[in-house]
């Protein structure tokens, strides 16, 4: 606890945490170590000041390790989205998903319901009839036997159970935002991730380098989209 106290006070002075220094805030965080108020103190003070690549690393290194993890073959991929660019739009990164897996490459998806979208991908899958609620080991034979898994976020993270009444009492973007698409419990090296701000193009593809992943396209539509567009240039960094 005294560590946390130090490291919100690092931050409040504007100063930047190194990659150990956010793993073990955020591990004091998702433990359900920290208080209310010392969560909401430092998520702020991330948030307006501006989170660095090595913060956001750091700060997956912790919510991957307290995760439930799923067996994928090395060369499953994931299609993930952000989401949070307000644009009302449909659920394409599933359907997208289900269009790879068709052609013989493995999908672990990973997602949670709708937050700023129509539909996020557990809604759309749900309504087809696809179970949520299955163990890790259920996943993972979905993905050796039908090419295609689901990992509904809330059962895989249950860690977050800590963070969540913060998060919503804050009611505004945070780093967590962008610490679920970059943490799949299936431990993914290929990825699509689609971002709601061109600022995040970048940075995100240097944290997913960080953590080890060796194809990954990082996407931003010129119209606003966490997305692939079809209505302007898309931007996008590559590993």
């Amino acid at each position: 606890m005294d560590d946390l106290k130090s490291i919100i006070g690092k931050v409040a002075t504007g100063a930047t945490l190194t990659r150990e220094e956010a793993a073990s805030a955020f591990d004091s965080m998702m433990s359900g170590e920290a208080t209310p108020s010392q969560m909401g103190g430092l998520l702020m003070a991330l948030r307006v000041r501006g989170e660095t690549v090595e913060e956001i690393t750091g700060a997956v290194t912790a919510m991957r390790g307290k995760m439930l993890p799923v067996k994928a073959p090395a060369e499953a991929v994931d299609i993930v989205g952000t989401g949070g660019d307000g644009s009302g739009s449909v659920n394409v990164s599933t359907c997208a998903a289900f269009i790879v897996a068709g052609a013989g490459v493995p999908v672990a998806k990973h997602g949670n319901r709708a937050l700023s979208s129509r539909s996020g991908a557990a809604d759309v899958l749900a309504s087809l009839g696809v179970k949520l609620d299955l163990t890790p080991a259920q996943v993972g034979r979905c993905v050796a036997e039908a090419g295609i898994g689901f990992m509904f976020a809330p059962s895989h993270h249950p860690a977050m159970k800590n963070v969540g009444p913060t998060r919503v009492e804050l009611a505004t973007r945070t780093i967590f935002n962008l610490l679920g698409p970059l943490s799949n419990p299936a431990g993914v090296k290929r990825q699509m991730v689609g971002v709601f701000s061109r600022q995040w193009v970048q940075p995100l593809a240097q944290v997913l380098k960080n953590l080890g992943s060796d194809k990954v396209w990082v996407v931003h539509g010129s119209d606003g989209l966490d997305e692939i567009t079809l209505t302007g240039p898309t931007f996008v960094a590559s590993l």
